[in-house]
């Protein structure tokens, strides 16, 4: 087994990203990082008991697509791998949606390889995201101002579906790895091209860094993330009880609502509230996005002064008074 197979492999067994008997659909673009990520789990299909299989999105952004397309249905087809293909034209709907391209492809990606899990009874879809990627997240979330949220940068696990094998693995590292092994990836271009936020960070900045501050800063970076998961695993335990001790069941005043213990809540410690504020938001909506700072303080205030019948609309979504002792979270979807 070569070096970077036991990394990987080391990765998957101490984060436990997959089981005996998993079927995993493994997101393949035909670039280094992606195909690195199948040729290794394939290699060690037999050890972890797992079955593969591939969903391929050809976004018809670019001239090279068909090609990268027919070069990982040929990959495929040699590997004696199951792969799934879609085309759309990303471009087009972005427009349509008045959303950036970026956005869409991603959304359009997620939306396929849940659609093949379905399909082929899988149970964990595994991505390419490694090292550089989460240093560039990192510092992305900084530079936008994030919370300390952000500092954990991707999970190498999440909702117990979505894996990165090859997360420690940083990019020199694969291409190494495409070398030794006569891979021949695709190479995206347009990631040499510094229009985007992320490739300004990766090819300006980053190395910016490394040369006049600290050689290994994709591995510190790495070290802050991992450091910032565990901190808030523990934190979303504290959460999640503090929740349960707060909640008010069986209020049946408002519908679409979670109810608090206004006095419970005020006792508690400002990172606790914060917390708590955001889980609350997530756990009725879904998503807490666009939820700042700005907000929770004007919620925490507003808790802490006692006055009935006032109350917040952080957003369209979501409506937040006080009322005879308790916190009312109101969905207005």
């Amino acid at each position: 087994m070569q070096l970077l197979e036991k990394k990987v492999l080391n990765t998957i067994k101490k984060n436990e990203l997959i089981k005996d008997g998993d079927n995993i659909v493994v997101g393949v673009s035909g670039g280094p990082d992606s195909i690195t990520l199948l040729n290794i789990l394939n290699n060690l299909k037999n050890e972890l008991n797992i079955q593969i299989y591939v969903a391929h999105v050809n976004h018809m952004i670019r001239e090279e697509a068909n090609t990268e397309t027919e070069y990982v249905k040929e990959f495929c087809s040699n590997l004696g791998i199951d792969c799934f293909i879609k085309k759309v034209d990303v471009s087009k709907i972005a427009v349509e949606q008045k959303k950036s391209t970026e956005l869409v492809g991603r959304e359009i990606r997620y939306q396929f390889f849940e659609e093949i899990c379905a399909k082929v009874n899988g149970n964990k879809i595994a991505t390419a995201h490694n090292a550089n990627d989460n240093a560039e997240t990192v510092l992305m979330n900084i530079i936008r101002g994030s919370g300390t949220a952000g500092l954990k940068g991707i999970e190498k696990i999440r909702d117990e579906k979505f894996i990165r094998p090859i997360i420690d693995c940083t990019r020199d590292e694969i291409e190494s790895y495409c070398r030794e092994n006569r891979l021949n990836p695709k190479y995206d271009k347009t990631n040499l091209e510094n229009i985007y936020t992320r490739n300004k960070i990766r090819n300006l900045l980053i190395p910016f860094i490394q040369k006049e501050f600290n050689p290994s800063i994709v591995e510190s970076l790495n070290r802050l993330a991992d450091i910032s998961q565990k901190q808030e695993q523990f934190f979303n335990i504290i959460v999640e009880n503090e929740f349960n001790k707060l909640q008010i069941i069986g209020d049946n005043s408002y519908q679409n609502t979670i109810i608090l213990n206004l006095k419970e809540f005020n006792k508690l410690e400002y990172v606790i509230k914060s917390r708590l504020i955001i889980y609350t938001i997530n756990k009725l909506l879904g998503t807490a996005q666009g939820i700042e700072k700005v907000h929770i303080d004007d919620i925490i205030k507003l808790c802490g002064n006692n006055i009935g019948n006032k109350y917040l609309t952080p957003n369209k979504k979501i409506k937040i008074f006080i009322k005879k002792g308790k916190i009312f979270f109101i969905s207005v979807v």
